[in-house]
């Protein structure tokens, strides 16, 4: 009888969770903090939830990119497009050869040798990352959220690629194939346990290969619950047109952008 009361009780309404301190901050970001405790362990609650985004982070690192899709998608736009590969074989030698991301395959530059302008601005590239995910959620959103933006300007662009097993220095090889004063590479960023989807940016002025990553700058967090897409857009723009200007990307190149700031403005006004 006495079992059957406790029982009664711990299914009741009453809390049986023991709230943490840093309750009220929760409201203010996605990251595991005040969990609460029932006796001397998480809550069955939270013990769930951290095996649910643990399986959608395996998910995002595995799931196959829709490389062909995105391309239909992006070329009914008007855009020209190259799909490419990096020297990476399958999803497990591209988490344990990252040096091989970081390249072309031979047929991939060959298509890219043969698709070269003389000269242009911008060379865009669209990579699966760490997080297929990301790309299929945000990729198409930002790219033309950013083309219409870009469209007011001079700048010229490259034919748009997208690339299967591809690292973030794999847009120094393109761009410089391509003659791009300028690299811009989308990348699916490594999943954390609150977000799997979780998309990156980054810049690189006058891309070739043996760069290093002083040489970039970075956008990051770009998801529903991150950054938004028309922030990542300005931010974007502030950041290609100061490089542009001061012909330098990286370390040199500082984030100053004013809150009033409209993209691309001081080029457009010198057309």
């Amino acid at each position: 009888m006495r079992f059957v009361e406790l029982l009664k009780d711990m299914t009741s309404k009453k809390k049986i969770v023991t709230a943490d301190n840093w309750d009220s901050l929760k409201k203010f970001t996605d990251a595991r903090i005040s969990l609460g405790r029932c006796g001397t362990s998480l809550p069955l609650k939270e013990s769930l939830a951290f095996k649910l985004a643990h399986a959608q982070a395996k998910d995002a690192v595995h799931k196959s990119f829709q490389r062909e899709t995105l391309i239909r998608k992006i070329e009914s736009q008007g855009y020209s497009c190259i799909s490419l590969k990096s020297q990476v074989e399958n999803r497990n030698e591209y988490l344990t050869r990252p040096d091989l991301g970081r390249q072309l395959d031979t047929a991939s530059l060959e298509k890219v040798i043969q698709n070269a302008p003389k000269k242009c601005d911008i060379s865009f590239i669209i990579c699966d990352g760490l997080s297929v995910r990301a790309i299929h959620e945000n990729g198409l959103i930002f790219f033309t959220e950013f083309m219409n933006t870009l469209k007011e300007t001079p700048l010229t662009l490259a034919p748009v690629c997208l690339v299967t097993y591809g690292r973030v220095a794999i847009a120094d090889e393109i761009g410089a194939v391509l003659n791009a004063t300028l690299s811009i590479v989308l990348i699916g960023e490594r999943p954390g346990l609150s977000a799997p989807n979780s998309m990156g940016i980054y810049l690189t002025y006058a891309p070739k290969v043996g760069n290093t990553d002083e040489v970039r700058n970075c956008i990051s967090n770009i998801r529903p619950g991150g950054m938004t897409h028309q922030a990542a857009v300005q931010k974007l723009s502030y950041l290609l047109e100061k490089a542009y200007m001061l012909r330098k990307t990286g370390v040199q190149l500082k984030d100053s952008m004013p809150s009033f700031y409209l993209p691309f403005s001081e080029l457009i006004e010198l057309q």
